[in-house]
């Protein structure tokens, strides 16, 4: 390093920007839909390292305000600092004490800005998000993707459930959906992500968002069976396999 150079970076050590240019530890699928009473939403409890399964007990999905819920696939630490800046937003939303809060759509155009803000800056929060709720009997359920593409949906899923799952639900979801065929249908969902989805793991929590509030299971496991013939030789008939 040149004597100048290095001067210049003890005096201004901000000078050597850094980026986010892969993830590290990494959160998959996140499958949500609406149903009669308000939003389910679905997600595994695994962190990735890589390719390597290094945490599994990572909860990707949390309240937001009274009226949200927000899930995340994608690198985890960048997930919790979206989560101050909610934390933040909130918080500023509550010093007003006037009586009205934050609703889902409020909270989702917000995280669009926040996604499109960073891509611009070349420096992305390396998530998908979904953030659904309820207010005033609206049921609200939308996603955006670290660059700033964002849309509203009956059902939305990130990462390989955008894939695997969505097809799933285009075919069996229906407007007037009850909370126990929604989280059947939740659950089938999650398995065949589990059975195609290497950094899936058979421990997930399943959410709901109601006009009452947020409700988050505890971590449970999916009856799975793996005595399929597909996966006693998958390479049967594929040409050039290993």
């Amino acid at each position: 390093m040149a004597p100048n150079q290095s001067y210049h970076t003890l005096l201004n050590p901000e000078s050597d920007s850094q980026r986010t240019l892969y993830p590290y530890v990494t959160g998959t699928s996140v499958v949500a839909l609406k149903y009669e009473d308000g939003i389910l939403m679905a997600a595994d409890m695994g962190g990735s390292y890589g390719s390597t399964l290094r945490y599994k007990s990572v909860e990707r999905m949390k309240p937001i305000g009274k009226h949200s819920l927000l899930g995340a696939s994608g690198e985890i630490s960048d997930f919790q600092e979206i989560l101050r800046y909610l934390d933040e937003l909130i918080l500023y939303d509550n010093m007003w004490d006037d009586g009205n809060s934050l609703g889902p759509k409020e909270v989702h155009n917000y995280l669009t800005r926040i996604m499109y803000n960073r891509r611009n800056k070349f420096n992305p929060l390396w998530n998908t998000l979904v953030l659904g709720g309820v207010k005033n009997g609206q049921k609200y359920l939308g996603m955006v993707t670290m660059i700033g593409v964002n849309f509203e949906d009956n059902h939305v899923a990130t990462g390989f459930g955008n894939h695997l799952a969505r097809p799933i639900l285009r075919d069996e979801w229906h407007e007037n959906l009850s909370f126990e065929e929604g989280v059947k249908l939740l659950e089938k969902c999650m398995r065949v992500l589990l059975y195609r989805d290497r950094s899936a793991i058979n421990k997930l929590q399943i959410a709901k968002i109601t006009e009452e509030g947020v409700t988050i299971s505890p971590p449970y496991a999916l009856k799975t069976s793996w005595g399929l013939s597909a996966f006693k030789n998958p390479s049967v008939g594929a040409e050039g396999s290993w």
